[in-house]
C-alpha cells in the first residue's frame, strides 16, 4: 500500500460517521426547508400575481441575508465556538416557512424570506465545521458526507411542493416545517458532542495560512474559488429558481411534471456532490476543480437547443459534474487558510447565497425582458470561466516539497 493510501486508510479509521450522518441529515432537514422557498413559486407568483422580477428579488431577499451574515457568523464562531446556535438556526427557518403560509402581502413575504436566510447563515459555518472535526483527516470525504444531506433537502424541496404544498396550499409550507422539530433534536445532540470532546474551547493564536504560500498567493488563490464559484452558482441559480418556468415554457410542461424534473436534476448535484470529495481526498482537489467547471461547457452550450428528453439527460449529467467542485473547492479553501475553518465555510457558503441571490434577481429581470429561454442561452456560456483554474497553486505539490 502506498503511503497516500496508507495515510488515508487512517484518516478514515478515524472518521468519527455516527457525527458526520446526523450532520448530513441535519444539513437535508435544513436545505429542504430552504428549498420550499423556490419550489412554491409557482404558488406563489399565482396568489401574488408576481412578475418574474418579484420573484428574483425575493430570492435576492432570502439569499442577501444568508450571504451577508455567514462569514461574520463563521468569523466570530472561529474565536468563540457556539456549539448549541445550529437549533437556533433551524428554528428561524420554521419560523420563516410559517411565515410565508400565512403572509397576507408582498412585503410579508419578503420578512419570511429574511428569517429562511438567518436559519441559514447559522447553520452553514457550524455545521461545516462540525464536520470537519468528526472528519479524521478525511477533509474532502466528510465535506461531501456534509454536502450530500444538503444537496438531496435541495432535491426533496420541489417534490415535497409538488405532493404536498400544490395539494394544499400555501398552508401546506407551514405543516413542512414542522420536519425541522427533528432537526433541533439532532443539533442539540451534536452540539453536546461538540461540547464534550473539547471542541467549545477558544483556540490559540498561531498561523492562519497555509505555510508554504505567501498571503499574497493565498489572497490571489481565494479570489479564482469565489470567481470559479461565481460562475458555478449563477449558471445553478438559472435550474434553481427558472428550471421549472423554463420547462413550462419551452414544452408545455405541467407545473409537477416540471417540478419532477427539478427534482432528478437535483437529485444528480447531490450525486455529484458525494463524488467530488473523496476524489479530491486521493487525486488532489485542484483535477476535481479543473474537470466539474470547464468539463460542463459542452453540456451547458447544447441543453438550450434539445428537446425535452434530452434537455432532461443533460441537466443529469450537468447537475453530477458541475456539483462535485463544491466539496472540493471547500476543503481547497480551508487548507489554505487552516485556523479559520467557520470563517472560510461561511465566506463560501455565503458568497453562493449572495451571488445565487443577485443572479436570480438578474436572470428574472432579464427573462421579463427576452424570455426565459434566452437566459438558458446567455448562462450556457459561464462555465467558461473554469480556465482560471490554472491560476490555483497545487497544495499537494507544495506540502510534498
Amino acid at each position: 500500500m502506498s503511503t497516500q493510501a496508507l495515510h488515508l486508510a487512517q484518516s478514515k479509521a478515524k472518521t468519527v460517521f455516527p457525527v458526520l450522518w446526523a450532520t448530513s441529515f441535519c444539513h437535508l432537514l435544513n436545505d429542504m426547508l430552504q428549498a420550499l422557498l423556490p419550489a412554491a413559486y409557482p404558488i406563489l407568483q399565482q396568489g401574488f400575481d408576481l412578475s418574474f422580477a418579484q420573484v428574483g428579488f425575493l430570492t435576492f431577499v432570502y439569499q442577501l441575508t444568508g450571504s451577508l451574515l455567514q462569514p461574520f457568523i463563521g468569523h466570530y464562531t472561529d474565536r468563540r465556538p457556539a456549539p448549541y446556535s445550529l437549533p437556533f438556526g433551524m428554528a428561524a427557518s420554521m419560523a420563516g416557512l410559517t411565515t410565508l403560509a400565512f403572509a397576507p402581502s408582498y412585503g410579508t413575504l419578503l420578512s419570511g424570506a429574511v428569517m429562511l436566510g438567518l436559519g441559514s447563515s447559522i447553520f452553514h459555518p457550524e455545521a461545516s465545521r462540525i464536520a470537519r472535526l468528526a472528519s479524521g483527516g478525511a477533509h474532502g470525504l466528510a465535506q461531501s458526507l456534509f454536502q450530500v444531506g444538503g444537496n438531496f433537502g435541495t432535491a426533496l424541496g420541489p417534490l415535497a411542493a409538488a405532493f404536498f404544498v400544490l395539494p394544499r396550499g400555501r398552508s401546506g409550507l407551514a405543516w413542512l416545517s414542522l420536519a425541522g422539530l427533528a432537526g433541533i433534536v439532532v443539533m442539540t445532540a451534536l452540539g453536546r458532542w461538540y461540547e464534550v470532546n473539547g471542541h467549545a474551547r477558544r483556540p490559540a493564536g498561531g498561523r492562519r495560512i497555509a505555510p508554504t504560500l505567501t498571503s499574497g498567493q493565498v489572497r490571489k488563490a481565494m479570489a479564482v474559488l469565489l470567481a470559479l464559484l461565481f460562475s458555478k452558482y449563477i449558471y445553478l441559480a438559472s435550474f434553481t429558481s427558472y428550471y421549472v418556468f423554463y420547462l413550462m415554457d419551452q414544452f408545455g410542461l405541467s407545473t409537477r411534471d416540471a417540478q419532477i424534473y427539478q427534482f432528478v436534476f437535483f437529485a444528480a448535484v447531490a450525486a455529484g456532490a458525494v463524488a467530488g470529495g473523496p476524489i479530491g481526498d486521493r487525486v488532489g482537489r485542484k483535477p476535481v476543480i479543473w474537470v466539474s467547471i470547464l468539463g460542463v461547457l459542452p453540456f451547458a452550450l447544447l441543453l438550450p437547443h434539445v428537446g425535452p428528453a434530452a434537455t432532461g439527460v443533460l441537466s443529469v449529467v450537468i447537475g453530477f459534474v458541475i456539483a462535485s467542485a463544491f466539496p472540493a473547492i471547500v476543503v481547497y479553501g480551508q487548507e489554505l487558510m487552516p485556523g479559520r475553518v467557520g470563517m472560510v465555510s461561511g465566506l463560501f457558503f455565503g458568497f453562493i447565497f449572495g451571488v445565487g441571490g443577485v443572479g436570480a434577481a438578474m436572470l428574472g429581470a432579464l427573462a421579463d425582458w427576452r424570455g426565459i429561454r434566452f437566459v438558458f442561452l446567455l448562462c450556457s456560456f459561464l462555465p467558461a470561466l473554469g480556465v482560471l483554474t490554472m491560476f490555483l497553486p497545487d497544495l499537494r505539490e507544495r506540502r510534498a516539497a
